[in-house]
């Protein structure tokens, strides 16, 4: 069998491997409870709920800073319906009152709407 590169395979220690594939667990959990979230504000959730939540996710985002709260406003998505369904999760999320790791900075989401 031919090799794509010369360099040696890198094989993780199985403690690792554990350990990667528990954060790819929880990350995929935190994954479906926002598509559960976004549901009631998009039809095709069933679809491409997945794939609304990841575009998301890496979407593009102003970041402020206050004396209270990490302010993140995410740049409009590639339509308006789905601009809108991003909106009401942030709206959703805003509810928890989640807290920045490490600070006691209040997150929150906003996602432009254009006019």
């Amino acid at each position: 069998m031919q090799s794509v590169t010369s360099e040696p395979v890198v094989k993780l220690a199985p403690e690792i491997q554990h350990l990667t594939n528990l954060v790819k667990m929880v990350a995929y959990q935190a994954e479906g409870e926002l598509v559960r979230s976004v549901a009631p504000h998009y039809r095709r959730v069933k679809d491409v709920g997945r794939t609304l939540i990841q575009v998301a996710l890496l979407s593009a985002a102003d970041l402020e800073v206050t004396d209270q709260e990490l302010r993140v406003s995410l740049l409009p998505q590639s339509s308006p319906h789905r601009t809108r369904a991003i909106a009401a999760l942030c709206e959703e999320l805003n509810t928890l009152e989640a807290r920045f790791p490490g600070s006691r900075l209040r997150l929150r989401y906003t996602s432009h709407i254009p006019d």
